[in-house]
């Protein structure tokens, strides 16, 4: 147990999870009241659970109230509702109002992040005053960063930064230090809009506001950290081709796996029997030439490659908001010379392939070897370039619909650019093998 207590809430948290059950819940219990709310919200929460089951009503209210309003509103959410009810009710009255206030706003608004201690000032107070008030409440605020500053109405003003404080004299009025120039997050905005705003203006901690402009709290830049990897981690999963885990992979059912990935599959899969009906229909085209079938993985291949590299481009730039909805033509543009030079990078290279196999002898194409070498590459420009205009618009009609954009993921613009590429491919053979092979 020394070990464990002489190192960092996060450390001693990694250090008790690799104990047994009855080690764990023997250790945590150990712990000093300080260190047991230091190290709580480090657990997972299966683990919290398990231990505030074996925790008395008296500890676990001591707990509970100890910790920061933010991290007991996540692992509220979290918990069963049943438990909710139980432990809510150990909370004291300040402490329960605020739970519950956190609570309840939309789960996806970054109000659901945010802490209501934090310091604030009125305009008439002098500097002397701020930090009086700072050595006094400072201690349960979650950052001393900015001094928030309200007036009667509680309606934020302005932020200061604190070092504008330590410099000041210290009969200075907080009125005289102001400039009225600060950035707010409302409420009612939901996690990605304000993740966004934080990037923009790269701030360890955002106030949060109402509607009216009343301060009701602030938000961390630890907070956002973890939100920014839930969501690029369900981002990543989307694009996979399966629906985000709700746990960790590790945490993560058999039977939940493969329920989350069946869905995808079965929609590409069937799919991609349009491609077998693709094929069907050019049968005819086919027997006669049978060379044409060769190259149908190269051809589909190229263009489902094209079109998942469109897609991962596009949907991460929408993700750090560098493309917003209005950019699609200027995307179109870029894309359609993009998606030329390319496919004709690759064509050329199919020729060429086709050319030294012919005259080295690796492979006879038979006489019309020239028309089926043009057919291939000029194939492959056309589906090269439609996949690259499929993949980089499709983000773009999710996100007009309101849907997320990852969902274009890398083998559905992959199974659509499949079936069109084959009638492209086709297509182009006849036209340039009527009348020799066809």
């Amino acid at each position: 147990m020394t070990d464990i207590i002489a190192t960092h809430p996060a450390d001693i948290a990694e250090n008790i999870i690799k104990l047994s059950k009855k080690e764990r819940n023997l250790a945590f219990l150990k712990l000093s009241g300080d260190d047991k709310t230091k190290v709580f919200p480090y657990f997972d929460n299966d683990i919290q659970i398990e231990l505030l089951k074996n925790l008395g009503n008296k500890e676990t209210s001591e707990l509970l109230n100890n910790l920061a309003p933010d991290d007991r509103t996540a692992i509220f959410v979290d918990f069963p509702d049943h438990l909710i009810k139980e432990t809510i009710n150990l909370l004291n009255k300040e402490e329960r109002e605020e739970a519950l206030n956190l609570l309840g706003y939309k789960p996806n608004s970054m109000a659901r992040l945010m802490t209501p201690h934090y310091i604030q000032a009125k305009p008439n107070w002098t500097v002397e005053k701020v930090l009086e008030h700072i050595k006094k409440y400072g201690k349960k605020a979650e950052t001393l960063n900015f001094v928030y500053v309200i007036d009667e109405n509680n309606k934020l003003i302005d932020d200061l930064k604190i070092g504008q404080l330590l410099m000041a004299e210290r009969i200075t009025l907080i009125s005289d230090l102001m400039d009225y120039d600060y950035v707010a997050i409302k409420t009612t905005i939901n996690t990605d809009e304000g993740l966004e705003i934080f990037e923009k203006y790269d701030r360890a901690a955002m106030p949060i506001i109402s509607e009216n402009g009343t301060l009701v709290g602030i938000v961390t830049f630890d907070d956002v950290l973890e939100k920014i990897k839930e969501r690029d981690t369900e981002d990543i999963q989307k694009f996979g081709g399966t629906e985000g885990l709700d746990l960790s992979y590790t945490k993560t059912t058999l039977f939940e796996l493969v329920k989350k990935r069946a869905g995808w599959l079965i929609i590409l899969f069937l799919g991609e029997m349009l491609t077998a009906s693709a094929m069907g229909y050019f049968e005819g085209e086919i027997e006669k030439a049978v060379v044409l079938a060769l190259f149908v993985p190269l051809i589909i291949s190229s263009g489902g490659n094209s079109g998942s590299q469109a897609a991962s481009l596009i949907i991460r730039a929408m993700a750090l908001g560098e493309l917003k909805l209005k950019d699609w033509w200027y995307v179109m543009r870029k894309e359609l010379f993009s998606g030329l030079s390319l496919g004709t990078i690759l064509g050329v290279i199919g020729f060429l392939r086709i050319f030294i196999w012919q005259e080295t002898g690796i492979y006879d194409y038979g006489q019309y070897w020239f028309w089926i070498a043009l057919s291939v590459s000029v194939s492959l420009v056309f589906i090269v370039l439609w996949g690259t205009l499929s993949g980089s618009l499709i983000p773009f009609v999710l996100r007009r619909a309101g849907l997320d954009p990852a969902t274009a993921s890398a083998p559905f613009v992959a199974t659509l650019v499949d079936v069109t590429g084959l009638v492209i491919y086709f297509t182009i053979s006849a036209l340039f093998l009527s009348g020799k092979l066809l």
